[in-house]
């Protein structure tokens, strides 16, 4: 998964204690779409022309899960989303705001017949030096 540069900005003002929408129950959405197209860290949001859906976040989440690993969850409903899910990204907003990450994969098909939840756990290291 590639953080964007959007993410990795955000991600410094959040450091440096500027203010920034989080990427918490209030604020974050996961979103997937029907597009293969490469990701690029320019990207700001799905590449989808038209299949491409944001969902909140399930209740609980995002989860810190231990002191480096953040879990966002997002459950989508028989009637949404039902297209190839090629590609999948963390928001902090409904529309617009900021893209953290994209990555793409085919992950199936939705059907209408379907719920699905989409987990993504995020994990952040640091290397030796």
């Amino acid at each position: 998964m590639g953080i964007s540069n959007a993410g990795r900005d955000i991600i410094c003002k959040m450091i440096a204690g500027e203010s920034t929408t989080d990427f918490n129950n209030a604020n974050a959405y996961l979103g997937v779409g029907d597009s293969s197209t490469a990701f690029a860290a320019s990207q700001t949001d799905l590449q989808a022309a038209t299949n491409k859906l944001r969902k909140a976040m399930s209740a609980g989440y995002p989860l810190a899960v231990s002191s480096n690993v953040i879990t966002w969850r997002a459950q989508f409903e028989t009637g949404e989303a039902n297209w190839a899910w090629n590609e999948w990204a963390i928001f902090n907003a409904s529309s617009g705001g900021t893209m953290l990450n994209r990555k793409v994969e085919s992950l199936g098909t939705k059907t209408s017949s379907d719920v699905w939840q989409l987990t993504v756990t995020l994990t952040i290291t640091v290397p030796a030096s």
